[in-house]
């Protein structure tokens, strides 16, 4: 049994995709090193390095079901490098000419960096699909909501009237921002490692550069200028840029967890019978996938401290960088991917209450509208003194329970620059949502110019 609630049985897919899990597990690694071994036998064959019977013979026996895992496990057991192994069992699948040309000038983090690059590639499609996902239930919620008048909160209290639709557009936008840097990243993150021993390639003489160009395309991957083997912001970029996302969506978790709190009660989660049951409390009805994203979110956060001190490396190679980065990137990659499964059909499928939100407006007896009557007065009597006299009235509704329309109209001072029906209508939260409508839509507009 896995130690790893990652890849426990009992919690299933809560924490990755499966087909993220699929890329990174040892059969999706073991074939992201033989593709680069085959790939670089067939590179260094059309330069006339190896020959070419050779190469051929590399790349029919670079098949996972060829391998002796269960020998190379015990042989990496004694060695303590993970890709001795794996030369040594592709050389065995070969006729004997064509093994002694495998893994010709290469070292172990060429094949492990550039097997991993690969291994990033794809977990990135998948990412990206999700994301884009996500992207389209957002905007239909913002759509569907662009009118729907709710309290905005500041400090976690009552500020002034949003709407729902505002709220989840500025989700929305930060969430096309980071689709729009997933391209430039993927340049400076996907990139071929071919540089030997120190990075020299002096093993290959006046090929060796050749042989990087070859390699490169035929993996489709960047083509380094120089080898990266202790350069590891390209990497570093990607964890920071998988940690950004994951705190989007821990505050887009954040903030449904707290609507949905029982005194607020605004939006809730999607449900179904038994879902979110308490051990001991039978009324409970608790968010279920918030608090995993959150969490996600929280470790994705604290990846992106290790793959920094991993640039800090010694010499040529560091005694113990790669390792770390063996550990935190799969895990990166397999756990948003598990937001991502709990974010999207918890966006698609949630519950939003207006009438909820609407009630929750007359909370604090319409306190929220001050600044509202507070600028329509400023014009008359400067922006200082129609605070004081807002604040005023707003302090006595306070004081004697009262609603800010009651204390609004026994206040002489605001009766001498606004009449009855002008309070009311400054009170009215719908009145008082300035240009939301205009801001979604240009958000809305960003989508539909990506399609």
């Amino acid at each position: 049994m896995t130690a790893s609630i990652i890849d426990s049985e009992y919690y299933g897919s809560t924490f990755g995709d499966p087909r993220v899990k699929k890329i990174f597990n040892d059969e999706g690694r073991f074939d992201s090193w033989l593709k680069t071994e085959a790939a670089l036998a067939r590179s260094q064959a059309r330069v006339g390095m190896i020959p070419m019977e050779a190469a051929i013979s590399i790349t029919n026996a670079a098949k996972v079901e060829n391998l002796d895992i269960k020998k190379m496990t015990e042989e990496y057991q004694k060695v303590g490098f993970p890709i001795l192994p794996l030369v040594h069992e592709l050389a065995r699948c070969c006729d004997p000419e064509s093994a002694r040309w495998v893994h010709w000038g290469a070292t172990t983090q060429d094949i492990i960096d550039t097997g991993l690059s690969l291994q990033m590639r794809e977990a990135f499609i998948i990412i990206e699909s999700q994301l884009n996902s996500l992207i389209s239930a957002v905007a239909k919620l913002s759509q569907e909501h662009s009118t729907s008048v709710m309290p905005g909160r500041t400090f976690q209290q009552h500020a002034a009237p949003i709407t729902f639709g505002f709220k989840t557009a500025i989700w929305l936008d930060e969430l096309l921002r980071h689709r729009d840097r997933l391209p430039e990243l993927r340049k400076r993150a996907l990139v071929c490692q071919y540089g030997g021993a120190v990075g020299t390639l002096a093993t290959l003489e006046n090929k060796g550069l050749t042989v990087l160009k070859e390699l490169s395309s035929e993996l489709g991957l960047e083509e380094p200028s120089i080898t990266w083997h202790t350069s590891r912001d390209g990497w570093a970029e990607a964890i920071f840029w998988i940690a950004m996302v994951g705190a989007t969506l821990s505050k887009i978790a954040n903030e449904v967890a707290t609507l949905m709190r029982t005194e607020v009660d605004e939006i809730r989660e999607p449900y179904e019978s038994g879902k979110g049951g308490s051990s001991t409390m039978p009324q409970k009805r608790n968010p279920v996938a918030c608090p995993i994203i959150m969490a996600i979110g929280n470790r994705l956060r604290g990846n992106v401290s290790s793959q920094l001190t991993a640039m800090i490396q010694e010499h040529e190679r560091s005694v113990s960088s790669m390792p770390l980065e063996w550990l935190l990137i799969p895990e990166s990659f397999v756990l948003l991917s598990g937001s991502f499964q709990l974010a999207i059909p918890m966006i698609e499928g949630l519950q939003v209450d207006k009438k909820q939100m609407l009630g929750n407006l007359s909370m604090g007896g319409g306190l929220l509208m001050a600044e509202s009557v507070m600028m329509a007065i400023a014009p008359k009597v400067g922006r200082n003194s129609a605070h004081d006299i807002v604040i005023g009235a707003a302090s006595r509704a306070w004081d004697k329970g009262i609603t800010l329309r009651e204390s609004l109209i026994d206040d002489e001072r605001v009766r001498e620059y606004l009449s009855i029906d002008e309070i009311d209508e400054l009170i009215d939260p719908a009145n008082y949502i300035g240009s939301s409508d205009e801001m979604i839509q240009r958000v809305l507009n960003k989508v539909s110019d990506d399609k």
